[in-house]
């Protein structure tokens, strides 16, 4: 079958790669002019690299790293010694770590808790460890129902003390989501922990040897198209075309540099595009439906990453790092933690700040001075001195709208990849799959997609009516003529 893809984050790159390994054609629409979504990349005039975010990856992401196996590029991924770096705020220039021994899980989570005397107490520590056992126990089921809940509620309902949230949770519920505990669910965090106790190297992070567009999202490209799937950039999809009987007819492609808009029509279709422009695209039929009428309680969550490049090195750290700071969240030093942007004597920080809500509509200026003052606090040595270190330049990638903003009582509202319009599904880390809006959950989601739409051939239905010879119809004009097809997509192919 012809499968019509809009969107190629990692969802939709996904769910194109596992629908060649079963045999089918997918076409993948993408309106920018890069690849990968919320992990998308641009190189500047200089040759360097700035990102959409700082992407980690745990040992905890099944899917993503038997996807990278699939792909032959497990080389690219560099992994960190396992353990969780925290900044002192109280000794600024300092660190406490959480150090994983060679262990089994969960007895190396336990001792990487245990040998933590910086930043909890041994009272604060029990209390912490018997508030977690109804969940390592009862697993998802329970994990799931704490939905009701945010994370502050939940340390509230399990007596852990307040100063457990402050030291710990505050930084990590801004690296999981971009809010801080007293806005997240309850779930979101007890999913990430369920994985680091119980797998062994559930928390053990990996970084990229270079930017997530060239280095993880062209090998899909490079593997789609060798099987026969196209990939096309700066191919927006402007509207769904539908059927009498509100099936989708087509995909609506917006024409650019005044070409004519073109209809590219296929067996079945995918949304892999955020929640938030996909609210905006659904055909008013569709309104009245439960299944899209839900999807009014997701919303995408602003973030904000910065790039610093400064005259020297600020540490030889390589990891990542809580920055337990009011602005940011994580950052790392990626002349460290990543061979393609390695470089012996200059830093280059990449920074997470968030919660954003306040900050994205700021001038890139104010964001980055503002983050300056909070480096001042993380590196005294180096700004604090009479020869401060000088930022050569800087980005700053904002993102209105990223992940959906996971507060109490959104896991209702996720959608099943399986849509009512029989040949309509979704993709993306928003829709229902056991991991967090990550890129672990964007990668299972366009799986689970692919999976739903074998099933849906192999039920028969998905060869009613295809006409895989027509897959380009004219578009007609206001006038009532037929204009010729023209396209300013760029078709990938293999490097």
């Amino acid at each position: 079958m012809r499968v019509a893809i809009a969107g190629a984050g990692l969802a939709g790159l996904s769910c194109a790669k596992y629908l060649t390994d079963f045999g089918h054609t997918p076409i993948l629409l993408e309106r920018r002019d890069v690849l990968g979504g919320k992990v998308a990349a641009w190189q500047d005039s200089d040759g360097d690299w700035y990102e959409t975010g700082l992407h980690i990856f745990f040992g905890a992401y099944p899917n993503m790293l038997q996807l990278i196996k699939e792909l032959g590029i497990e080389d690219r991924l560099q992994w960190k010694e396992h353990t969780m770096i925290f900044n002192q705020p109280h000794a600024p220039g300092t660190y406490s770590r959480f150090d994983f021994p060679n262990l089994p899980a969960p007895f190396n989570g336990i001792m990487a808790i245990l040998g933590n005397n910086d930043m909890l107490t041994w009272p604060e520590k029990i209390r912490f460890g018997l508030g977690l056992i109804p969940a390592m126990i009862q697993g998802q089921r329970y994990v799931e129902e704490m939905d009701k809940y945010s994370w502050s509620e939940w340390l509230k309902k399990q007596n852990i003390p307040p100063r457990v949230e402050k030291e710990v949770f505050i930084a990590m519920s801004k690296a999981l989501n971009f809010i801080n505990p007293d806005e997240i669910s309850a779930t979101i965090l007890l999913t990430a922990l369920n994985r680091f106790l119980q797998e062994k190297n559930g928390s053990k992070m990996a970084f990229l040897d270079g930017s997530p567009t060239d280095r993880l999202c062209q090998p899909m490209v490079d593997y789609i198209t060798d099987r026969g799937g196209e990939v096309r950039l700066n191919a927006p999809v402007k509207e769904f075309l539908l059927n009498p009987d509100n099936t989708v007819r087509g995909f609506l492609i917006r024409g650019l540099n005044d070409a004519a808009d073109e209809v590219l029509t296929a067996d079945v279709y995918v949304s892999a595009m955020p929640v938030d422009p996909l609210k905006a695209m659904l055909p008013k039929p569709w309104h009245q439906m439960e299944y899209f009428q839900k999807l009014e309680g997701l919303e995408g969550v602003p973030v904000i990453n910065l790039h610093l490049w400064f005259d020297r090195k600020l540490t030889e750290i390589d990891h990542l790092l809580f920055s337990r700071s009011p602005l940011l969240s994580v950052y790392a030093d990626m002349s460290n933690t990543c061979r393609g942007y390695a470089n012996e004597e200059r830093s280059m920080l990449e920074l997470v700040l968030a919660p954003a809500k306040d900050w994205i509509s700021k001038s890139d200026q104010e964001i980055v001075d503002a983050t300056l003052q909070e480096l001042e606090k993380l590196f005294p040595d180096h700004f604090g001195s009479s020869n401060p270190a000088k930022l050569l330049k800087y980005h700053v990638v904002k993102t209105p709208r990223s992940v959906y903003k996971a507060t109490p009582g959104r896991q209702q509202y996720r959608p099943e990849q399986k849509s009512p319009i029989a040949n309509f599904f979704l993709a993306g880390d928003y829709t229902m799959q056991r991991y967090l809006a990550s890129m672990e959950g964007a990668v299972l989601s366009g799986k689970l997609t692919a999976q739903a739409i074998l099933s849906y051939e192999e039920s028969g239905v998905g060869s009613v009516g295809a006409n895989p010879c027509a897959h380009l119809e004219p578009e007609v004009t206001s006038q009532g003529l037929e204009v010729p097809l023209a396209s300013s997509s760029q078709t990938l192919t293999k490097n």
